[in-house]
């Protein structure tokens, strides 16, 4: 029987990622995107629309010029929980304060914390993940997107909160010891997460540029005449430029800032002068 995960999909770099590194480890994936009312909605398109791409490539022609299946087509669904923003203080979600701009490290990301986020998801991953699990009768792993480079601003991306999350779940629930959970990149950062993109995609007959760009990173996302652009100075954004320097490539998403569109070479120079001064 094939493997089967259930995978938290934000849209975002990292479990996009982590969406590639299970599909190339022999998986089923079962992805799961919530709207909870995020300033940045267009990461669900975005989500979506990467989907989309997978699943038309899960069926490629082989040296013989033969149709065979490389992978299982991804089962995707999105969870609206919007009713929340207005009763959830955060700089992240509709009404609330301006997204911050800088370095992750500095203080003021704080007020990118939604409260209770991961908890909420996790909790509905869980579900899933287990009925899946008693249908089957097979194991599932819960798989997220969760890096080093979050936990000092995110206390429910760190291993703590995840083990005692899995008590939690094990505790009130028959047959929870079918579902684990897997978090390939806790340990790592974004550069980490991007060399490993760079090799799934590879392996899996993707477009590295074409898979970067159906993923949003940025919480302050500008929309110029109907098309969505990034921006370059909110602290996700710089995270992610970063990781993309260190690889040596350009990132395929569009940057805007309030002039409008701008280059490669601006984003990066902008970026680099931040890194200098964290």
């Amino acid at each position: 029987m094939t493997k089967q995960a259930v995978l938290s999909l934000s849209g975002g770099m990292d479990s996009s990622t982590v969406l590639l590194h299970l599909l190339a480890n022999g998986y089923e994936v079962t992805a799961l995107s919530f709207d909870y009312g995020q300033k940045h909605r267009v990461e669900l398109e975005r989500a979506q629309a990467l989907v989309d791409y997978i699943n038309e490539k899960a069926i490629q022609p082989n040296l013989d010029g033969n149709l065979v299946k490389v992978y299982p087509k991804v089962k995707y669904g999105t969870i609206k929980l919007d009713g929340l923003a207005p009763m959830l203080n955060s700089a992240l979600v509709e009404g609330g304060d301006e997204v911050p701009e800088g370095h992750y490290e500095q203080e003021n990301m704080k007020e990118t914390v939604v409260p209770n986020r991961n908890k909420i998801f996790s909790s509905l991953i869980q579900a899933v993940a287990l009925s899946i699990a008693n249908e089957k009768n097979t194991e599932v792993d819960i798989a997220m997107g969760i890096h080093a480079g979050d936990h000092a601003i995110y206390p429910d991306c760190r291993q703590e909160f995840r083990d005692a999350d899995y008590a939690a779940f094990t505790e009130s629930n028959w047959d929870a010891e079918r579902v684990r959970y897997v978090t390939p990149y806790l340990n790592g950062d974004k550069f980490d997460i991007l060399a490993d993109g760079a090799r799934c995609c590879e392996e899996l007959g993707l477009e590295f540029d074409e898979v970067y760009r159906n993923t949003n990173t940025s919480y302050k996302p500008i929309n110029l005449d109907g098309t969505w652009y990034s921006d370059y100075k909110s602290a996700s954004s710089v995270e992610r430029v970063e990781a993309f320097l260190k690889v040596g490539r350009p990132d395929p998403v569009s940057y805007a800032d309030e002039s409008g569109p701008v280059t490669w070479d601006v984003v990066r120079n902008h970026v680099e002068k931040v890194l200098e001064n964290a």
